[in-house]
């Protein structure tokens, strides 16, 4: 069906003739006028009035609603739950005693330490709300994203108003002044239980207790990376957005790049514009405003288009007439009519910060728009209760609003991915993990045709040696260059931002995700992986696990395979910087060869709301673990490979190329006739000290322990991927302390170099690896290393003695 050509016209009107058709309007219908006569601090303004009487003929016209008069009653209902939540969130930030009846606070009814993003938060309230209005108005459920998500008083207050809050929420916080003072005093209260756990489930941004919620928005500018690649064909969302995040976080840009009808829903992207980040304008606000705005999009392939950000009723019309265009250009596209990109939609809500109460649009409004303190003084004091005034809607009024905007059932959003995970293709012989990798990705997709695929990109999906996976789903573009792999419809996400391509597979929440990057430049993905690790620890810990499939971040032409490219190719830091989070919640496994990269993927998606990062080489290496060793390894976290459990020599490697260096070490020491074990870790959070009883319960049992590494008093060195004090330091439990325990790594040296010249800078040889063994056992490294080599360690000899010449031994192209 095509959209109402008349919603787009409105825009173009002069300003008499709006003003003109919304008198003629008003005069010809008693119940529009009524609603066109505003409340409260909400104002109709001509040009929204004609929207909404657009929005009414066409809700009519469909069937939604039986009249027009029931489309204005709706929205009469959402300015007084507009004004009223504005209203609420006032009094969240500052007070601590409110009441119903619209007394004057005193002094003693205002919190000591007033907090909150207030400005913010009223700008949100009219968008939020007019999400439920148009729900109720279609009887059609829209999920939401906030970018934004230091506004959530503005979502807490509507949901709480509207009774659709979650259950326990609602039975908390009744709608009465204690209630509602309880609600209030709960908003940054500080206390905590005597496990360390916040109090108030009421939290400075949106958290798992915000019904609906699937991101915090603490880190700006990830919403807006990811809200096109979330619902699913047949599904609407509608995404709040900010100007200060538009900054923030590029990409967003190419959103309409990424959207097909086919298998994609109905999105609605909305930037609050209030102009203003803390300390001074937005860059949107300083470029130009809006007008700039409106050009930047067009260039990018949105359909723009500003309206009154104070106005709820504007919102409503907006997300309706975006959903009708979009779905009418997304057919439109599918029959070969139009070109991609599709034009999105793309909505922005011109306001001022903190619009509604004293202070708006001031650089005070980010946070609390009053200056001073009312419980101090009296000019605050009285601007504060002059300002909630105007916002207070009437008992009945009110009760009746949130009763009208009853939302439609959501219970199909919440449906649980399923997989069928088959057999892997083992590996017999030497071969690059990731080809393996690539193998197995193939394989899983075949037996889980329901999945929607992504993989994340940000560069040489051939380099790193997914030739199937690309072959297969192809590269998504507009315009596909032929002989190359690409498509409208491919599935992989192809961009030179790294937080971009991890973005559209954190969004595809219930779908198969892979995400593959060069290890030094995975660092950048952190920001919005930790976004998700938190969330889905929150979830876990509210009794409501997130029930995604593991998203596997492969770090793979990793730092050991970049030396050739110098240090800025040569970083562990993301891999590092997961060891420090959560061990349950994120996971960071060290595949030593073909077999054990891909028991480490299945481990991956036979897990739920858990972020992998897999570090895997793409250079072919040896065969060292069969099937069965490969499947020990991981469910273990470690293997003993050769010598006894109570070895009182052991050599510990963590990482490919550093279980190459221990074979060689005990390959030597073997030679030389003595005892030793040599132990392959790959996942070293598991060997931790809990900090947690989450982490503990995916801790190694001590019977396993004992059997891997046996007595406590042996000597152990350790060989890592990463830098030493990182890993050793995660993996407490096998530290024992600097008399029995040496840990080699890389220490921050580089260059222009190949595989095992880095080897050696970093002084993590195997050559290394015996002298710190030897210095630990109270032995001469003589009796293991000849006197050249030696001299090569101390870095007075040849250190090609140790290691191989340029381009010999392991390849690393």
């Amino acid at each position: 069906m095509k959209p109402i050509q008349g919603y787009w016209e409105s825009f173009r009107l002069l300003p008499r003739e709006v003003a003109a058709e919304a008198r003629r309007l008003r005069a010809l219908d008693a119940d529009f006028a009524n609603w066109a006569d505003g409340c409260g601090v909400i104002l109709h303004q001509p040009e929204v009035q004609i929207q909404v009487r657009l929005l009414a003929d066409a809700l009519v016209q469909r069937s939604f609603v039986t009249s027009h008069a029931a489309v204005y009653a709706k929205l009469r209902a959402l300015d007084h739950i507009a004004n009223q939540a504005m209203w609420l969130v006032v009094h969240m930030s500052y007070a601590k005693r409110l009441y119903l009846d619209g007394r004057e606070l005193q002094p003693g009814d205002f919190k000591r330490d007033p907090q909150g993003h207030t400005g913010g938060s009223l700008n949100m309230v009219p968008a939020y709300a007019a999400l439920l209005a148009i729900n109720n108005l279609t009887q059609q459920h829209r999920d939401w994203i906030m970018g934004q998500g230091h506004c959530v008083a503005a979502i807490d207050a509507v949901q709480l108003l509207t009774q659709t809050a979650l259950p326990d929420r609602q039975l908390k916080y009744p709608l009465t002044d204690e209630g509602l003072s309880r609600f209030a005093a709960d908003f940054y209260n500080y206390r905590i239980n005597p496990d360390g756990t916040p109090i108030s489930t009421l939290g400075s941004h949106v958290n798992v207790h915000t019904a609906g919620a699937r991101m915090e928005g603490g880190y700006l500018g990830f919403a807006g990376l990811q809200y096109v690649h979330q619902p699913l064909a047949g599904e609407r969302l509608v995404a709040f957005l900010s100007d200060g995040a538009f900054e923030e976080q590029r990409g967003s840009d190419w959103a309409a790049r990424w959207w097909r009808p086919h298998d994609t829903g109905l999105t609605s992207p909305i930037m609050i514009a209030n102009g203003r980040r803390i300390d001074q304008r937005t860059t949107v606000a300083q470029q130009g405003g809006s007008a700039w705005f409106v050009k930047h999009l067009q260039h990018q392939g949105f359909a723009p288009f500003v309206i009154d950000g104070r106005d709820p009723a504007a919102f409503v019309t907006a997300i309706f007439f975006m959903e009708q265009q979009l779905e009418a250009a997304g057919k439109a596209s599918s029959r070969g009519d139009n070109k991609y990109p599709v034009a999105l939609p793309y909505c922005i809500a011109e306001t001022e910060k903190g619009y509604g109460f004293p202070g708006a649009g001031s650089n005070d409004a980010h946070g609390l728009p009053i200056a001073k303190n009312p419980r101090m003084s009296e000019e605050a004091r009285n601007l504060f209760n002059q300002g909630a005034a105007a916002l207070l809607q009437p008992e009945v009024t009110r009760k009746t609003a949130g009763q009208q905007l009853r939302q439609p059932d959501s219970r199909s959003r919440n449906t649980s991915p399923q997989l069928q995970c088959p057999e892997p293709l083992w590996s017999t012989s030497a071969e690059s993990p990731m080809a393996a990798i690539d193998r197995y990705f193939v394989q899983i997709i075949a037996s889980n045709p329901g999945l929607r695929v992504r993989v994340g990109n940000p560069d040489e999906m051939r380099s790193n040696r997914l030739n199937q996976t690309l072959n297969l789903l192809k590269h998504r573009v507009t315009d596909p260059e032929p002989g190359i792999a690409e498509a409208l419809d491919g599935s992989v996400i192809t961009a030179l931002n790294e937080e971009a391509v991890v973005c559209a597979c954190l969004a595809n929440d219930r779908g198969l995700n892979l995400v593959v990057s060069y290890e030094a430049f995975a660092t950048k993905m952190f920001g919005a992986l930790r976004q998700s690790i938190i969330f889905s620890r929150h979830q876990k810990a509210a009794g409501k696990p997130a029930t995604w499939l593991g998203v596997p971040v492969i770090s793979t032409s990793h730092l050991w395979e970049n030396g050739k490219n110098e240090q800025s190719h040569q970083d562990p830091g993301l891999a590092e910087s997961m060891l420090g989070e959560m061990s349950d919640m994120a996971r960071v496994m060290f595949p030593a060869d073909s077999n054990s990269a891909m028991t480490s993927l299945q481990e991956c998606y036979t897990n739920r709301g858990v972020i992998f990062n897999l570090v895997i080489p793409k250079s072919d290496m040896p065969a060292a673990l069969s099937k069965a060793q490969a499947q020990q390894l991981t469910r273990d976290g470690a293997i003993r490979l050769c010598g006894d459990s109570e070895s009182k020599l052991q050599l510990v490697a963590c990482g490919a190329f550093q279980l190459h260096q221990a074979l060689l070490a005990s390959a030597r020491l073997s030679e030389r006739g003595e005892a030793h074990a040599l132990v392959y870790m790959i996942e070293p959070g598991r060997f931790r000290a809990p900090r947690d009883a989450w982490e503990a319960e995916i801790q190694v049992e001590d019977t396993t322990f004992a059997s891997i590494f046996g007595r406590q008093e042996a000597f152990r060195v350790f060989l890592l991927h990463a830098r030493p004090e990182a890993v050793l330091g995660q993996a407490k439990r096998l530290d024992q302390g600097p008399r029995l325990t040496r840990a080699l790594g890389y220490i921050n040296q580089g260059g222009t170099l190949d595989a095992a010249g880095l080897l050696f800078a970093n002084r993590c040889t195997w050559a290394h690896a015996l002298e710190a063994l030897a210095l630990l056992a109270n032995r001469a490294p003589s009796d293991w290393l000849s006197l050249a080599e030696i001299a090569a360690i101390q870095g007075v000899g040849d250190p090609y003695c140790i290691v191989p010449h340029p381009y010999d031994g392991l390849d690393v192209s």
